[in-house]
């Protein structure tokens, strides 16, 4: 039977939501990403949830899927903490531009979509050039298997680690401004930014997913704690509905929870030119629906 649900007015079965998020998360998890930027379509096409609280509710999918995943990569020692740090304080103030944006630029259903597709495309776009151009190859050789990430340096101008015998460096102050856009997008997505962030550090710094995996999972936990609380907290324009449907948000969450965990536990037996290769596809799907 079909269960109604009140705050999004949307009408499924409640065993639906939780099997969605876990198959999508399943695999999205492996390369750092909730699964939330997936999640978004299937509840925009799917579902009928149109009105701007379906950003908020992907967020609530956050909070309870990414913990999993982020203990996942903590118990193996692939937790890099200069990550997190710097793509949090990029993120949070970029969250805060988005939720305005989402709230009283993008309100139509039209709009969304459009803006959902290109932000897909343009994902896609960066793994497929990488995969094609045999860029970043020091990031793209590693073969799956175990390894820790022991943290060489930290300065205001880069930031060293070890990870399987190689030595690798970024630039914080570039990976804030990086992050800060991502957060913009992240809001008014409702993804927290994890999706979008994971893929580039990939691209732009060279940093292998193994290592940026469990970064960027936990950054996407602590931004849709920021982004919640902005749609719940923060008076929206008359008639706009900005609230969360908590219900629904929670199914596709435990999903995602079981989903994440596993995936992360997974992602080390898997070759990272396929993660690459399988995220770029499914993106580049997704985008083309929305856009045509």
């Amino acid at each position: 039977m079909l269960h109604h649900f009140a705050v999004s007015g949307v009408d499924t079965w409640l065993w639906l939501p939780p099997l969605v998020a876990f198959g999508i998360s399943l695999f999205t998890s492996m390369v750092g990403v909730s699964g939330a930027f997936l999640l978004l379509p299937f509840q925009l096409s799917m579902l009928g949830y149109t009105a701007p609280g379906v950003s908020a509710t992907n967020l609530v999918y956050n909070l309870v899927a990414t913990p999993g995943g982020a203990w996942r990569y903590l118990r193996e020692g692939r937790m890099l903490w200069p990550l997190v740090a710097i793509v949090t304080a990029g993120t949070l103030p970029g969250v805060v531009l988005g939720y305005w944006l989402r709230v009283g630029w993008l309100r139509d259903v039209a709009d969304f979509r459009l803006f959902v597709g290109t932000v897909l495309l343009y994902m896609a776009y960066r793994l497929l050039r990488e995969l094609r151009a045999g860029a970043g190859r020091a990031a793209t050789a590693a073969a799956p298997g175990a390894g820790r990430v022991e943290v060489a340096a930290v300065s205001a101008s880069a930031v060293e680690l070890d990870f399987r015998g190689t030595r690798y460096r970024f630039d914080p102050r570039a990976m804030f401004l990086l992050a800060l856009a991502v957060g913009v997008v992240g809001g008014i997505y409702g993804i927290g930014g994890g999706a979008i962030i994971a893929p580039l550090c990939v691209t732009l710094f060279r940093l292998p997913v193994y290592v940026v995996a469990g970064a960027a999972v936990a950054g996407t936990l602590l931004t849709s704690i920021a982004g919640v609380a902005l749609y719940m907290l923060v008076p929206a324009p008359a008639g706009v509905v900005t609230q969360p449907d908590w219900l629904l948000g929670l199914l596709f969450g435990v999903g995602g929870l079981v989903g994440m965990y596993a995936g992360a536990r997974m992602q080390k037996h898997v070759p990272q030119r396929v993660l690459h290769a399988g995220l770029a596809a499914v993106m580049l799907v997704t985008a083309g629906f929305h856009i045509f």
